[in-house]
């Protein structure tokens, strides 16, 4: 160092030779915040269709490609459509994971009786899919059961296969394990002489350990894991590598999505045996969308605002199924879901499936009690990235600085410019306030760390208001 204010990189003190030496300094180019783009990442089961070997990442741009590389039907096959439908413009990835060993596969039976007495339309409806076919005069039900079949079988986005015997059309999932439990049948006839019943999806057990594919892409830095189950020992997997990869040794924060489509009870009691700060559970009672793309959609969704601490309520779900009427969460229903953990979605204008407010599972803290400091999606979503934007100010500023008594106030000013920064954004507030609150000073054990402790008041969504109205005569 040859100035007291003045330091360079690749001229050294000790040149002799007379000259006029310049060198590039770029670590005070970026003077602004990073971008925020979102990684999703799908976890979900292939099939022995795809090419793609599992337990490999891989980048997927469309439902074709995904179709390929997973199999057609295949869970991550579907969310990778339904993710791609919601937002075009998303930046994926999908490991997948094969099927458990002991997994058996969800079965349903559409059971076809009598004889068509003239022509109409025998129409199956697979989760929110629909197949028909075609009935002409005096066909018997196993000729109309072995069409039925056909169809489903040459149908390229469908999660289950059929296998037709007299009239009964076997309906069986793709994937084995208790996702398949999830895929909604109807029937219904439009022709006489033909009856149908219906037996629900059922029998799938077993889901795969997701641990393995979790630490596969440990280090690959995704911001949105979605995956398509809703069993304690996956969402516990999950949230182990969340909490590892977001760790402030590692500073990779992720958030995980997944979705749940039974009662409110079922999904507030997961809710709370989860109590993540860092998962999110989007709650759709009725839809006859299977839980795994309501979840894959939810995460796309996410995904598609950068701006860590604006809300996302009323943001659609293109391809969820509406609910009916009598299924669709209440007022108070909905007010539950917000205590206990779910995002409550609902019917919006247009019949859009929509966000009422997007929360985490987290509702107590270590010993029990009830805290809110988590409650808001966008709170961990905001503090991820405040971190991100204060690490890579001081990485790109002092990547070989020297400690001394003058490093302290040169960082505290970084950080200073960092946090009037993000207050522009509207992403902290009360910079100035909480000012005396920055501290950047040595560490008194090690003599070569500098500790800083930085307020961040985070903005908060706007999300109830309250008027009154005086009544005057």
């Amino acid at each position: 160092m040859a100035s007291p204010n003045i330091s360079f990189d690749t001229l050294p003190a000790s040149i002799r030779k007379p000259g006029k030496y310049f060198e590039f300094n770029t670590k005070l180019a970026v003077r602004t915040l990073p971008a925020n783009v979102q990684r999703v990442l799908i976890v979900a089961q292939g099939t022995a269709e795809g090419t793609q070997p599992a337990l490999t990442p891989v980048e997927v741009f469309s439902d074709e490609e995904a179709r390929a590389l997973f199999g057609t039907g295949s869970l991550a096959h579907l969310m990778v459509r339904a993710a791609i439908t919601a937002n075009p413009y998303l930046r994926l990835s999908v490991i997948t994971v094969a099927d458990d060993a002991a997994g058996i596969a969800a079965t349903g039976k559409v059971a076809l009786t009598g004889t068509s007495a003239g022509v109409g339309v025998v129409s199956l409806t697979i989760g929110a899919q629909l197949v028909q076919v075609s009935a002409a005069l005096a066909d018997t039900a196993a000729a109309v059961a072995a069409s039925l079949a056909e169809k489903v079988n040459a149908h390229r986005t469908l999660p289950v296969k059929a296998a037709a015997v007299g009239g009964d059309v076997t309906l069986t999932a793709r994937n084995k394990g208790a996702a398949g439990n999830g895929v909604s049948l109807a029937c219904s006839l439009a022709v006489d002489g033909l009856a149908a019943v219906v037996t629900p999806m059922a029998g799938g057990m077993v889901d795969p350990d997701i641990a393995p594919a979790l630490a596969a892409v440990f280090a690959d830095g995704h911001h949105i894991i979605a995956v398509p189950y809703t069993a304690q020992a996956q969402l516990t997997a999950l949230r182990s590598h969340l909490d590892a990869v977001s760790h402030a040794l590692e500073q990779r924060g992720a958030i995980g999505v997944y979705a749940h489509t039974g009662t409110l009870a079922q999904g507030t009691t997961l809710a709370e045996l989860i109590n993540s700060g860092r998962i999110t559970c989007a709650l759709l009672p009725g839809t006859t969308s299977p839980a795994w793309e309501l979840a894959a959609a939810y995460a796309s969704v996410i995904a598609s605002e950068e701006d860590p601490a604006r809300p996302l309520n009323t943001l659609a779900l293109s391809p969820v199924a509406v609910p009916p009427v009598a299924k669709r969460l209440g007022r108070m229903e909905q007010e539950s879901a917000l205590y206990n953990g779910c995002t409550p979605l609902e019917v919006g204008p247009g019949e859009k499936v929509q966000i009422v407010r997007a929360i985490t599972t987290y509702t107590r803290d270590p010993q029990g009690v009830e805290d809110i400091a988590l409650l808001d999606l966008t709170t961990i979503r905001t503090l991820d990235y405040i971190r991100k934007a204060c690490r890579e100010r001081i990485s790109l500023r002092f990547p070989r600085e020297k400690l001394t008594n003058r490093t302290s106030a040169k960082v505290r000013s970084e950080l200073i410019d960092v946090l009037y920064k993000l207050e522009e954004l509207e992403i902290v507030e009360e910079v100035k306030a909480n000012l005396p609150g920055l501290l950047v000073e040595r560490d008194l054990q090690d003599p070569n760390r500098l500790d800083a402790k930085i307020p961040a008041d985070v903005v908060n969504g706007l999300h109830v208001f309250a008027g009154r109205i005086d009544l005057l005569l």
